[in-house]
């Protein structure tokens, strides 16, 4: 067990990371952060910034010797920096567990292998497999192995000839291609899972995205209670098999009433952010508990609630023009709670922050919080 002022250590500098270093340091620890951006939130909040790549043995080794456990807040820090640092510290998630999450090849394979709920896919390193790919797989969505989130690097093909012409697009780099499947809602848990295997499962989110980033988590989601117990059932599952230690998210489809299991995140997830506000323990401090060996914190909502991301492209008028949303819109709301990321500089489609509406009765947080979401002028889908 690592008990406070020990100092632990972040690979990333982003949001995921710097609501980490606020949990710990609430908690009486101090962190240090490895990241190559020297504006990065999580640095700019840390007790040290490394500025540096993760896969410099130089940095990595300073952080060895500073900390007393290491974790990371994305999942594509290589796989080899973790290996390496566990040669001499505690390393959560594990590098074999990350390894897997961060190629959609290893992670569908993965699920296939330990019969895990998927939809139909084919590996595409090649013209050739794209070619002889099934094609009652088509319509579908290619998506590149490594390095694609929200939204990115993947494309909806309607055909193979599509695919092809996709294939090519994204420089013939391995891909994974996926049937589309028809969908209902999509859904997501986050757990928390120690070295002894317990687990604490946040209630399951219906997140509804847009322009392929999520957009709105709403808690406790509109589904049935046999399919809110199946999803944290299928998602304890995946923490058994990975061996993981940590907090874990797990996106779901859910298509003609039954769950897919569409990503593993190994880290806190953007639809757990609303256990900040409405939980007893958040999935930040969770992550730090299961780290350093601590008992696991309650999972339980207190509240129902509503989060809703923030884009940079709220900071941009029709004409272009560049200027601070109107925040008091916001802050008028006595039970919405504002997080911005500290990001210098807003881009369209960059995450800079979010806001939770919480209260006790679903639906009126529901309307409270889409009425802010439009206060705000956040367009619809």
């Amino acid at each position: 067990m690592i008990l406070p002022p020990a100092t632990l250590g972040m690979l990333g500098g982003g949001q995921l990371g710097r609501f980490f270093v606020t949990a710990a340091h609430e908690m009486g620890y101090q962190v240090w952060v490895l990241d190559p951006d020297p504006e990065s939130p999580a640095g700019r909040i840390a007790d040290r910034h490394l500025q540096a790549g993760y896969s410099d043995r130089g940095a990595l080794d300073e952080l060895a010797g500073a900390c007393a456990a290491i974790t990371t807040e994305f999942e594509n820090v290589p796989a080899e920096t973790l290996e390496y640092l566990a040669r001499s510290k505690p390393v959560h998630p594990s590098a074999a567990a990350v390894a897997i999450c961060q190629n959609r090849i290893a992670e569908k394979t993965f699920l296939r292998d330990n019969g895990l709920p998927h939809g139909p896919f084919a590996v595409i390193r090649s013209v050739a497999d794209l070619e002889r790919a099934d094609g009652a797989l088509f319509p579908a969505i290619l998506k590149v192995a490594r390095f694609g989130y929200d939204g990115k690097g993947q494309a909806v093909v309607e055909n193979r000839d599509e695919a092809l012409a996709a294939f090519r697009g994204f420089k013939e780099e391995a891909c994974v291609l996926e049937q589309k499947l028809p969908l209902d809602y999509e859904v997501s848990v986050v757990l928390a899972r120690d070295a002894q295997g317990r687990v604490q499962c946040f209630p399951t989110g219906e997140n509804q995205h847009r322009n392929g980033i999520l957009d709105v988590s709403i808690v406790p989601a509109r589904a049935s209670t046999c399919t809110l117990d199946n999803a944290h059932a299928i998602a304890e599952r995946i923490g058994e098999r990975l061996g993981y230690i940590g907090t874990l998210g797990v996106e779901f489809f859910v298509t003609r009433g039954k769950l897919v299991v569409n990503e593993m995140a190994p880290r806190p997830h953007n639809s757990g952010h609303y256990t900040l506000d409405a939980c007893v323990t958040g999935q930040f401090e969770q992550q730090v508990r299961a780290l350093c060996g601590l008992p696991l914190g309650e999972a339980r909502a207190h509240s129902a609630a509503v989060m809703v991301n923030i884009l940079g492209d709220l900071w941009f008028g029709a004409d272009g023009t560049y200027r601070e949303p109107d925040w008091q819109r916001l802050l008028a709301v006595p039970n919405l709670k504002l997080h911005l990321y500290a990001k210098r500089q807003a881009r369209p489609g960059r995450k800079m922050g979010h806001f939770t509406v919480i209260g006790s009765d679903p639906a009126q947080v529901q309307a409270a919080a889409l009425a802010a979401r439009s206060a705000l002028g956040i367009g619809e889908p």
